[in-house]
């Protein structure tokens, strides 16, 4: 396993449970990080060594973007429709952090009730 690859997963999952109220459940057999009951990101339980990591995120104003990108694509079960969309990073994949941060807060700020998108606005302002 990539030493690069385990320390992005790793702070992607500290980035999305940093959100307001987030917190982690482990359905489906998958990781799931929630916030008021809703999933705004689903994960891979782990990094495969030979094909990387998966996570998705619903992306409702740059989706559109995010798919240009190889490492993505409409989410399957019907969801891509609704703006969810799958991230492949493959283990040797030089993807910034800093991009897939934003995704996440994308996703999280339209699953999240006002008021705590309101508090991660305040947290920015501090």
């Amino acid at each position: 396993m990539s030493k690069r690859l385990q320390k992005l997963v790793e702070a992607i999952r500290k980035f999305a449970l940093g959100m307001p109220e987030a917190y982690e459940e482990f359905p489906w057999g998958e990781r799931v990080v929630k916030v008021n009951k809703k999933v705004f990101i689903f994960m891979a339980r782990e990094p495969d060594p030979t094909t990387g990591f998966t996570f998705s995120v619903k992306l409702p104003h740059s989706g559109k973007t995010a798919l240009s990108y190889p490492f993505a694509e409409p989410c399957g079960y019907g969801m891509g429709k609704h703006g969810w969309v799958m991230f492949r990073l493959a283990p040797r994949d030089e993807t910034p952090k800093e991009m897939l941060f934003e995704w996440i807060e994308e996703s999280y700020r339209c699953i999240a009730p006002k008021k705590l998108v309101a508090q991660l606005d305040e947290a920015a302002d501090s």
